[in-house]
């Protein structure tokens, strides 16, 4: 497989992850830090920055399950 379509692989997934990640857990977030602390961006960035670190970390996992059944040759 050519290099541009595991990039665009790996791409899907993260975001894929991302999404999951925002759909099951934004509500317990904003209920759990209030309203007026979710308005502060500091709260926010911490959110966004477990999504970002948990979604590489699935996406690399994936990657590696894909590689290992032999989905994906790199």
């Amino acid at each position: 497989m050519e290099k541009k379509w595991i990039f665009l692989i790996a791409i899907l997934i993260f975001l894929v992850f991302i999404f999951l990640f925002w759909a099951l857990t934004s509500g317990y977030a904003k209920k759990e830090s209030g309203t007026k602390m979710w308005k502060h961006w500091s709260t926010r960035l911490s959110y966004w920055q477990a999504a970002i670190l948990y979604s590489l970390g699935f996406t690399t996992i994936i990657l590696f399950l894909l590689k290992w059944a032999n989905f994906l040759t790199y």
